[in-house]
């Protein structure tokens, strides 16, 4: 797996009066981690929405690794590896862990009658093989210890990171995070960032965060985008960024 580089470039969507983006430029490298933020009302989740195709721009592109993807629906850009997830996650919550993350497979091959003749052949097969895989990824987000417990079971931090280990099981070259630390404990929210840095690290995966808790993200994240009123009005290393006088004006008049 290698993560991709989203390149955005001019992107504009308005809401009626309301211009949510306001020609919106960016470019986040491959296998990076990058924090967006800004104050509420400022363009964020509108961003991630038209970047993993929730909506489509009224102007401008979004390019994937330099190719233009701008306003294919959510499903083709899902399979192109370019996920997101949500400040609430909604996984099975009668299946177990495990379940979860086999379920989030896109090879899976179907039932046929050729199929079904060497079922014992290729399906059984298929289905260790689908099997260590997700134990796999569930102890690269350290949930494999709960393998056999049932979704609702889990705190509110274990579910987001069981929404991370469905995005990788899918295949992700992206991940779009919006708030992965609201409601989450700080020892719990501190792990959640660590385990993201592993998964850069040892998978490639790119990283696109939209956190509030500004003091913890910055911490793991090597770039900001700061954005108000639908610009951007800041990027660089997150510690300059939190410093510019632009950004500080925004978020106190916010």
């Amino acid at each position: 797996m290698a993560g991709a580089g989203i390149t955005v470039k001019g992107v504009v969507k308005t809401f009626g009066g309301l211009r949510a983006l306001d020609g919106v430029d960016m470019e986040v490298r491959p296998s990076s981690m990058s924090l967006l933020i800004g104050p509420n009302g400022s363009g964020k989740t509108t961003l991630i929405n038209v970047i993993s195709g929730v909506l489509k721009p009224d102007s401008g592109k979004v390019l994937l690794d330099g190719k233009d993807v701008t306003g294919r629906p959510p499903h083709e850009i899902y399979r192109l590896g370019v996920l997101r997830t949500w400040q609430i996650p909604q996984p099975f919550l009668r299946l177990s862990v495990l379940e979860n993350v086999m379920v989030a497979d896109g090879s899976n091959p179907g039932e046929s009658f050729l199929r079904s003749v060497l079922r014992r052949l290729r399906w059984l097969r298929y289905e260790e093989e689908l099997v260590e895989r997700a134990f796999r990824i569930l102890e690269l987000v350290r949930l494999d210890h709960l393998w056999d417990a049932e979704a609702y079971k889990l705190s509110g931090g274990q579910m987001k990171l069981l929404e991370i280990a469905r995005a990788l099981m899918s295949g992700a070259r992206v991940l779009l995070l919006d708030e992965p630390a609201a409601g989450v404990n700080p020892a719990l929210a501190e792990e959640l960032f660590s385990n993201l840095v592993m998964i850069r690290d040892r998978l490639g995966v790119t990283f696109l965060i939209v956190e509030h808790r500004l003091e913890l993200a910055m911490k793991y994240t090597e770039h900001c985008y700061a954005m108000f009123n639908g610009k951007v009005i800041a990027e660089g290393r997150p510690s300059e960024v939190l410093e510019n006088a632009k950004v500080i004006e925004a978020y106190l008049g916010g």
